[in-house]
């Protein structure tokens, strides 16, 4: 059987196949020591991990291989052996051998970012290879990378000449028969795979561990890269959409919104200000976005590092928010929740998709108050879209403007970060001091001309490779997520001593809230403590400083900042005011790429892509979730949730000139 799978002709292929498995097999075994304590260990699981994961590999090899077996399926006998046939699979080898071992290199950084194997993140990042590519520069060593892989593929090329594998492919006499017979099996793998196989059905366990280690690298990435966006209606359980739309309309009745036509499958309705003297604020909103701050490094949220002493002075002298979660687990999708106060739709954020231009966000509540709307970012916002989605939704744009262009259909205005303005910079962009600068700068200007203005600030320092000016904290830069987190902290402390001296100050809003944790990775399909982020309204005047314990969500901050400046406004926001919310009203909606979580009353219900719905009791003090029996009202209102959000976004609801018809 070896040999007719292998005949001389293809022994070559025995040598990859031989390395491959090899490989995998070890990266697999370094994930699962890695998290050792995080891995369901028990003896039978692990045996079906690893069984599932050789499984996933044989599968991914048959894919890989596809073109060198045509190549010596149809390479005429007669040249075997000659200069083409042996420059051709010198190359092919090579190049195999190279792609393979720099997969591998690259989940290792994957894996340690994100405790995961390859995902729509990582085929996101082939985009903007310039902040990629530096940051991991500056988060690893990477001439000693690149000379090790090389290294490694020299090697593996030398052993496999000297093992005579190449002479072997060259010099034999294997038939056409034996060559059919022997790429035969891999076309059957490659068709089962192909039409019956995918990426999910490695997601066996209740440990997500497990099922990450189940995964083949190389496999995963193609199939997010084929998967990165996901229909809701086709994917996911449904109800009558009739019904969906009337369960998320009642949510907002009893706060007296009245909507602009009943009849229709639509949330656009108008919000009428409770407060009885009629007195409206304009204050200028300058908003913090802090990259990866998970609410356990504040101390006011449960934390003991003590490094984040700015912000946790800051939350008693707020509207401190104990209990709200972010959507998701990236930036855009973080960005997404905020400007337009969604759930989180499923597959990549709307901030990257198509037709994420002219819609609904806070900036057309701002606009219609008479403000300007700014966008600030310390590197260059054609990364992950940015540009084009706060440009392309009446945002002025302010960046470091690395030299790529906006959009041709993009009108905003840009205003760059030039090189005099910078102190620090790395792969990501200024350091949050600079950026704030800027801030301070452009707020001095918009103060001379006498109307207000609303700036969206999306800080960066707190990013691998986590670097930032040395002399400003006591941890050296560079060397961890701790100090990077005391920098960040340390930035808001200096701005807002600098913004206290400007005449605009007394005058000046400051909403200060993170994007998503710094991980998401844990053993459950959706680790709710993951999802925990600090968020304070700091310098409002209508309000006395107060800590509020409601579980709610990163959509909903803005909706109570408009309801506490007295506000009325035509609305299309998913938010609600978080301090009119009565217990039945408090929820979050969490989410990661795949999965979609709806957490209220110490649940969280999950729902999955191939129409899975799991139900779990979860327990705040461990974070430990035990699945429990289903109720069908928990798991209708957040159906509708999900699916009403992703029904107004494919069918035009989140367009302005919809809403205008």
């Amino acid at each position: 059987m070896w040999t007719l799978l292998f005949p001389k002709r293809f022994s070559l292929l025995k040598a990859f196949v031989f390395l491959f498995i090899c490989i995998s097999f070890l990266v697999r075994l370094t994930f699962f020591i890695w998290d050792f304590s995080e891995v369901d260990a028990h003896i039978g699981i692990m045996a079906r991990t690893f069984i599932t994961g050789l499984f996933y590999d044989i599968g991914t090899l048959s894919l890989f291989l596809m073109p060198f077996l045509v190549y010596l399926l149809i390479f005429p006998k007669k040249w075997y052996g000659s200069l083409t046939d042996k420059i051709s699979t010198w190359f092919g080898f090579f190049l195999a051998v190279l792609i393979i071992y720099f997969s591998f290199f690259g989940e290792f950084t994957f894996w340690d970012e994100f405790q995961r194997r390859f995902n729509f993140i990582a085929v996101d990042y082939l985009i903007y290879t310039y902040e990629v590519v530096k940051n991991i520069n500056e988060s690893y060593p990477l001439p000693l990378l690149i000379g090790s892989l090389f290294s490694l593929v020299a090697f593996t090329l030398f052993v496999v000449h000297k093992r005579k594998f190449f002479q072997k492919t060259f010099e034999n006499e294997t038939t056409f028969k034996q060559r059919l017979l022997a790429t035969l099996p891999w076309v059957a793998i490659c068709l089962v795979f192909g039409f019956f196989i995918n990426n999910d059905q490695a997601e066996w366990s209740k440990n997500r561990y497990n099922n990450e280690l189940s995964k083949a690298g190389i496999y995963s990435f193609f199939a997010a890269f084929r998967n990165n966006e996901l229909a809701y209606s086709e994917f996911y359980i449904t109800i009558p959409q009739k019904d969906a739309f009337a369960a998320l309309k009642k949510q907002y009745l009893p706060y007296g919104d009245t909507f602009v036509d009943a009849s229709k499958n639509e949330i656009y309705r108008t919000i009428h200000s409770t407060d009885t003297t009629g007195t409206v604020q304009k204050p200028n909103v300058i908003f913090i976005c802090i990259e990866s701050l998970s609410g356990k490094y504040l101390n006011s949220l449960g934390g003991d590092q003590n490094i984040t002493p700015v912000l946790d002075n800051l939350a008693n002298q707020s509207l401190f928010f104990t209990n709200l979660y972010a959507t998701g687990t990236r930036t855009v999708r973080g960005m997404e929740a905020i400007t337009l106060s969604i759930p989180p739709t499923p597959g990549r954020s709307i901030v990257k998709r198509k037709n994420n231009t002219g819609l609904f966000t806070i900036g057309e509540v701002f606009k219609e108050q008479g403000y300007d709307r700014n966008f600030f970012y310390g590197g260059d916002g054609y990364f992950d879209n940015m540009n084009t989605f706060f440009g392309g939704n009446g945002f002025n744009i302010v960046d470091r403007g690395r030299g790529f262009l906006l959009d041709a259909n993009n009108t905003a205005k840009r205003t760059n970060i030039e090189d005099d303005e910078v102190t620090f910079e790395n792969a990501w962009g200024v350091c949050d001091e600079d950026i704030y600068n800027k801030v301070l700068k452009e707020a001095d200007l918009a103060h001379q001309n006498g109307k207000p203005f609303f700036d969206f600030v999306m800080t960066t320092s707190n990013h691998k490779p986590f670097t930032y000016p040395e002399g400003k904290i006591d941890i050296p830069s560079g060397t961890g997520r701790n100090g990077a987190v005391k920098y960040t902290d340390y930035a808001i402390g200096a701005f807002l001593e600098q913004a206290k001296t400007k005449p605009w100050f007394s005058n000046t809003v400051f909403v200060i809230m993170s994007d998503h944790c710094a991980s998401s990775a844990g053993k459950w399909e959706l680790d709710v403590a993951n999802y925990h982020i600090p968020a304070l309204i700091y310098n409002l005047m209508s309000l006395k400083p107060s800590k509020n314990n409601t579980l709610c969500s990163q959509i909903d901050v803005f909706p109570t900042l408009f309801s506490t400046l007295g506000w009325e406004y035509d609305s299309n926001l998913f938010g609600m005011d978080i301090l009119k919310m009565g217990p039945k009203d408090e929820r979050a909606l969490i989410g990661n790429y795949r999965k979609l979580g709806y957490l209220k009353d110490g649940k969280v219900l999950v729902l999955g892509d191939e129409e899975t719905v799991n139900f779990y009791e979860w327990n705040a003090m461990d974070n430990s979730q035990q699945k429990i029996l289903l109720e069908e009202s928990f798991k209708n209102i957040a159906i509708s949730n999900y699916q009403v959000a992703d029904e107004l976004y494919h069918n035009g609801g989140l367009q302005l000139k919809s809403l205008n018809q």
